[in-house]
C-alpha cells in the first residue's frame, strides 16, 4: 500500500483547522485510530511532533502538536470512544502531554501477542493478517523537521490507515481462540494504570555501567551524566547528541586531572572546543572533591528479590521453587500459544518464588491480585504457581 485511499491529508497546525477536525472526529463513528511521532535520538524528551488519526466518517487527520500543543478538547471529543493504537504504552505518555488520554482502548500489537503471532510490528502484523505491505521507511527520521517531507507524511498517514480493519480481525481472531475477554482486560488495565513515577537515579542507566566499581567513578557518572541532561534539556536535543553514554564511563575510568588529559580519551577528541571541554572537565573535578559521605553507593537498593542467578547460594529452597514455576509457566504459555511474559510478569513469578505465600489457592491469589495480574492471569496462573509452592513446602 503505497498511497493512503483519500490522499495525504493536510497538516493541521492552526485553531480553525483544529476545530474541524475535532468537529469531523466528534461526529464520526466506530473507533479512532491514533498514533503519534516523536523525535527519540534527536530531541530531548519523548514529547509528540506529529498525531494521526483515522475514524470512520471522517477520514485521517494529521496534526501538528507544536503549533496546537493542547489537544484537550479532542481528547474530551473521543471520550467514550474506542482508540486503537498500535504498542499502546509507547504513545500514551506523549498523548497525555497534549491533553489525549483514552477511556477505552484496543491495542494491536498486545492483541497480536495473545494471539501468538510471532512477529507483532505493525508493518508485520498489516502484512501477515490484512495482506498488505507497509512502506516503513521513515520510522526513526527526526519528527521536529519542519515543514514535514511529504513521504513523511504519506507514511504516517498509512500507519492509521489500516489499524481499524486490523484491530476487526485481531478480534475475530481472539475469539476463536477464546482470548478475547484476557485482551479485553489487558486494555483496561493499560487505560487505569497512572503515569509512571520518574525513574530513581537515572543516570545509573548509563550505558556501560558495569564498568564502573569505585564510588569516586560513579560519582563522576553521575555529575556528568547530570551536566549532559541540563545541556540537553536547555538545547532541546538527545542527550547523547551532546555527550555519549560511552564517553561518560571513559572519563569515570580514567578520572583525568587536566582538559588535556580528558581530551586524550575517546568521546572527548579533536572536535570537541576548548569551552566544552573545560565544562566536562569541571564536572569530573565536582566530583572528584566531594567528601567520601556524598559519594554514591555501588549498587541501587533492591525493591524485591536479588538477581535470579544468586539464588542458588542465598535460598536454594527459592531457587527450586523458581526454577519448578519458570518450568510450569512456559509449559502453560506454549499450551496457550502466548509469550511467557504475556500470561505473567517474570517479575512478579520472582517475587512470589522469593518470599512465598502458603501453597494454598487462597494465599496465592491474593498475592497475584496485590502485584497487579489481571484476572485472567489469576486464574490460569495460580495452580502452576501453587504445585511449584507445593513441591517445596516442607
Amino acid at each position: 500500500m503505497l498511497e493512503p485511499r483519500d490522499g495525504i491529508p493536510p497538516v493541521i497546525a492552526d485553531e480553525a483547522g483544529l476545530a474541524e477536525v475535532i468537529a469531523a472526529f466528534a461526529a464520526g463513528s466506530g473507533p479512532v485510530a491514533v498514533d503519534a511521532e516523536r523525535a527519540s535520538g534527536y530531541r530531548y524528551g519523548q514529547r509528540a511532533y506529529l498525531v494521526q488519526l483515522r475514524r470512520q466518517g471522517a477520514g485521517s487527520a494529521l496534526i501538528d502538536p507544536v503549533a496546537c500543543p493542547d489537544l484537550s478538547a479532542l481528547g474530551d471529543a473521543l471520550s467514550g470512544v474506542e482508540w486503537v493504537l498500535h504498542a499502546a504504552t509507547q504513545d500514551l505518555p506523549c498523548l497525555r502531554e497534549i491533553g489525549m488520554v483514552p477511556t477505552r482502548l484496543f491495542d494491536t500489537e498486545l492483541a497480536g501477542r495473545l494471539s501468538g503471532f510471532p512477529r507483532v510490528g505493525l508493518g508485520a502484523m498489516v502484512e501477515s493478517v490484512l495482506g498488505f505491505v507497509l512502506e516503513k521507511g521513515h520510522s526513526a527520521v527526526d519528527w521536529s523537521t519542519r515543514p514535514l517531507p511529504e513521504p513523511w507524511l504519506r507514511y504516517a498517514a498509512l500507519d492509521v490507515e489500516l489499524l481499524v480493519d486490523l484491530r476487526d480481525a485481531l478480534e475475530k481472531e481472539l475469539d476463536r481462540q477464546g482470548k478475547l475477554e484476557w485482551a479485553q482486560q489487558e486494555f483496561d488495565a493499560i487505560v487505569a494504570a497512572p503515569p509512571p513515577e520518574p525513574r530513581k537515579d537515572p543516570w545509573r542507566r548509563t550505558s556501560g555501567m558495569h564498568k564502573v566499581r569505585r564510588r569516586r567513578q560513579l560519582a563522576v557518572v553521575r555529575e556528568l551524566w547530570q551536566t549532559r541532561d541540563r545541556i540537553a534539556q536547555r538545547r532541546d536535543i538527545s542527550p547523547g547528541k551532546v555527550l555519549s553514554d560511552a564517553a561518560i564511563v571513559e572519563a569515570a575510568l580514567a578520572l583525568p586531572g587536566t582538559v588535556h588529559a580528558l581530551s586524550a580519551l575517546n568521546g572527548f577528541g579533536h572536535r570537541m572546543g576548548r569551552r566544552q571541554l573545560e565544562q566536562w572537565q569541571a564536572a569530573v573535578d565536582r566530583a572528584k572533591a566531594l567528601p567520601e559521605s556524598q559519594l554514591p553507593q555501588p549498587g541501587q537498593p533492591l525493591a524485591g528479590p536479588p538477581p535470579p542467578r544468586a539464588w542458588a547460594d542465598k535460598d536454594p529452597a527459592a531457587a527450586a521453587r523458581l526454577s519448578a514455576a519458570r518450568a510450569g509457566v512456559s509449559a502453560l504459555a506454549e499450551q496457550l500459544g502466548l509469550p511467557q511474559e504475556n500470561l505473567i510478569a517474570p517479575d512478579t513469578v520472582r517475587r512470589v518464588c522469593w518470599e512465598p505465600p502458603s501453597a494454598d489457592v487462597e494465599a496465592v491469589v491474593a498475592v497475584l491480585r496485590g502485584y497487579g495480574a489481571r484476572a485472567w492471569q489469576v486464574e490460569l496462573v495460580t495452580p502452576v504457581l501453587v504445585a511449584a509452592l507445593s513441591a517445596e513446602a516442607p
